[in-house]
C-alpha cells in the first residue's frame, strides 16, 4: 500500500516525521509530493498511491480520474470543500476529513482577533472589554464549543444557534441557545461564524442580516469566505478587521494535529475499515 501525502505548503517537519512513523509501522509506504507548482505532478504521482493525504490542495475530478488504485483521501482539516465528494462517490473512494485537529487553532485566532478589534487595533486610543459582552456563535461544533470555552474565560455571556444541535446540547454546555440565526445577530454584540460552505450557507451572511447587530457590533469569519455576502457588506464591513486569506488553522500544532490524525485513519481504515469521519456517501 502506498500512502501519499501531496501538499502544495507542506506539513512541518514534525508532522512529516510523525506521519512516516505511522504509515511505516502498520506496514505501508509513504510517498511525499511537497511544494509542486504544476498540477501534472500531482496526476503522476497519484496514480499508483492506494491512499492520499491533502491540506487545502484541490483533489477534483481530474486527480482522481488519474487515480488507478486509490482507496481512501483525507483532508487534513474540518473543511473539505477542496475535495470533489461527487467524484470520488463515483470510483468508490472513501473522503474523509479530521474533524476536531484545528478547532482550538481557530478558536484562539477568533479571541485574538476579537481582543484587536475592541481595542480599537491597538491604534493608541481607548477601547472596550470583552467582559460582560454577549458573544454570539452561528453553529456549535467542535470551534463553537472552544470559543465558548475560551469566552467564558474572558466573561463574556455566551449565546449559540446550530440548527442541527438541539437546544439542550447547547445549554448542557453553559451556552444559552436562541430560537434562529437572526436571533442570534439581533441578540449579541459580537457573533463569530462556524457555519461550512454549502448550497446553503454559501452568500447566506448578507445585508439583511448583519444590518441586525446593534451598533458597534463585530462580525467575526474564520468559517470560509464563501458564506459572507461581500458585496452587500462592503459598507458594512468598512470599519471592521478581516484578514486576507483563510488563516484559522495556522498554527504548529494544529497542522501536526490534523497530519497524524489523518495517516492514523487511513491506517484504521485499511485494518477495520473504519468510515467514521467519511464525508462522502
Amino acid at each position: 500500500m502506498k500512502v501519499l501525502v501531496a501538499t502544495e505548503k507542506p506539513f512541518a517537519k514534525v508532522a512529516v516525521d510523525g506521519i512516516r512513523k505511522v504509515v511505516e509501522e502498520n506496514g505501508y509506504e509513504l510517498a511525499l509530493l511537497e511544494k509542486y507548482t504544476d498540477v501534472n505532478d500531482l496526476y503522476k504521482a497519484v496514480a499508483d498511491a492506494d491512499a492520499l493525504i491533502v491540506r487545502s490542495d484541490k483533489v477534483t475530478k481530474e486527480v482522481i480520474d488519474h487515480a488507478n488504485n486509490l482507496k481512501i483521501v483525507v483532508r487534513a482539516g474540518a473543511g473539505y470543500d477542496n475535495l470533489d465528494l461527487e467524484a470520488c462517490t463515483a470510483k468508490g473512494i472513501v473522503a474523509m476529513n479530521t474533524p476536531g485537529q484545528n478547532s482550538n487553532a481557530v478558536a484562539e485566532l477568533v479571541m485574538g482577533m476579537l481582543v484587536y478589534a475592541v481595542r480599537n487595533f491597538y491604534n493608541g486610543k481607548s477601547g472596550s472589554e470583552l467582559m460582560g459582552k454577549k458573544l454570539g456563535l452561528l453553529a456549535f461544533g467542535n470551534v463553537g464549543r472552544n470559543v465558548a470555552r475560551i469566552a467564558k474565560g474572558f466573561g463574556m455571556d455566551v449565546y449559540a444557534f446550530d440548527e442541527f444541535v438541539p437546544a439542550e446540547k447547547i445549554e448542557e454546555a453553559g451556552v444559552h441557545a436562541v430560537a434562529n440565526r437572526d436571533a442570534l445577530f439581533e441578540t449579541c454584540d459580537v457573533v463569530s461564524l462556524h457555519i461550512p460552505a454549502t448550497a446553503e450557507t454559501k452568500q447566506s451572511i448578507n445585508y439583511a442580516v448583519v444590518n441586525k447587530m446593534h451598533k458597534g457590533g463585530i462580525l467575526v469569519n474564520t468559517a470560509r469566505k464563501e458564506v459572507i455576502n461581500e458585496p452587500e457588506l462592503l459598507k458594512l464591513m468598512a470599519e471592521r478587521f478581516a484578514t486576507p486569506k483563510k488563516m484559522g488553522a495556522q498554527t504548529e500544532e494544529a497542522n501536526i494535529n490534523a497530519g497524524l490524525a489523518a495517516a492514523n485513519q487511513i491506517a484504521d481504515f485499511f485494518k477495520t475499515g473504519n468510515k467514521r469521519f467519511q464525508v462522502n456517501k
